[in-house]
């Protein structure tokens, strides 16, 4: 059976009458909303992204985490709040992401929380440079539950690689690899379902072909190209690709820079999903990757008091109004009209 199938299915089977009820809910509050230009939305979310931590053993270029940039404080998501947020929404939540900014195996308690969300029958995945897969770390990821992990694999060479994962060890990243695939075929699990993410830049472009090979080899499930977030695009990056094909940005007759894609007034994301920080501030989505929209604070108030609160609902409005005056949706890729 197709891997990927095999995955749906998984998810599927976690799915139960309150959470497909929930979903539907909030497909139709989020197309009526469109429809009327009125924010409403009678349901719970059907995702979350949690932030185990923002540390992280890299420094890549475009990332908050690797510059160590932040403005925001960094440190390690308390179990306790963890449990607070799951055990509230568990009835209605079909997918839980163990990631936002920072390296999630730097969190002693990672797999405690995945444990936790899994026997709550809730899809589970996270995102990791692989650093810290040993043989140990492995066997007890797949005995976590995890559903879904994606590997961030940019380069199929270590002068490739470590052009953007600066500081990384291609060869931690293969061996994390072959230790999960060695797990899941000894302990009989169909998860987690592997994914290698290769974030396409312009030292990289001409290996795509390479990677999915690199992936078939050593038994990967799935391969996801991923374009690169630039933040001082306007004047190029020696990072953006030469094939506009996988980059998200235009070169213009000045030989200036503007984003391929013209934003429409209106975003899936935040009628389904949000993302909760570390220290329990919930954002409206990934792109906020500094906290500047903090809509709600979980030690302050429940998650539903949150997410049905006036400003809540004011900032989806506004998204359904002016959405390109909202400055970290200046740079998405959600909800975008392509360019012909």
């Amino acid at each position: 059976m197709n891997r990927n199938i095999k995955d749906g299915l998984n998810f599927a089977s976690k799915l139960t009458l309150p959470r497909i009820w929930n979903s539907g809910k909030v497909l139709s509050s989020y197309f009526g909303s469109r429809f009327t230009g009125k924010a409403s939305l009678p349901a719970m979310p059907i995702s979350i992204s949690i932030e185990p931590t923002t540390s992280c053993n890299l420094r890549c270029p475009e990332c908050p985490s690797g510059l160590r940039s932040f403005t925001r404080p960094t440190g390690m998501l308390k179990q306790e709040l963890f449990e607070k947020v799951i055990n509230e929404l568990a009835p209605t939540l079909s997918y839980l992401i163990f990631y936002f900014q920072g390296e999630p195996y730097l969190h002693p308690q990672l797999l405690e929380m995945v444990r936790y969300a899994s026997q709550k029958k809730i899809y589970t995945a996270t995102s990791t440079n692989a650093h810290y897969l040993s043989d140990e770390m492995a066997k007890k990821t797949v005995e976590s539950g995890l559903d879904r992990m994606i590997i961030s694999i940019d380069g199929v060479d270590q002068e490739t690689y470590a052009s953007y994962r600066v500081g990384g060890k291609l060869s931690k990243v293969i061996e994390g690899t072959r230790n999960i695939i060695k797990w899941k075929r000894l302990l009989k699990s169909r998860t987690p379902h592997i994914i290698f993410q290769f974030l396409v830049v312009r030292p990289n472009e001409n290996q795509i072909e390479q990677v999915y090979r690199l992936a078939d080899e050593l038994g990967v499930d799935e391969v996801a190209l991923k374009t690169a977030q630039i933040y001082d695009y306007k004047n190029g990056s020696e990072l953006i690709p030469t094939n506009e094909k996988y980059s998200r940005y235009k070169k213009m007759a000045d030989g200036s820079y503007d984003i391929k894609n013209s934003l429409l007034n209106h975003c899936w994301k935040m009628w389904h999903s949000c993302v909760i920080t570390w220290d329990g501030k919930v954002v409206p989505c990934c792109f906020d990757k500094d906290a500047h929209f903090v809509l709600g604070d979980l030690n302050e108030k429940s998650f539903k008091e949150i997410w049905k609160d006036k400003r809540y609902n004011h900032f989806r409005q506004s998204l359904l109004k002016s959405r390109e005056e909202i400055e970290i949706c200046k740079n998405c890729t959600e909800g975008t009209k392509v360019w012909a």
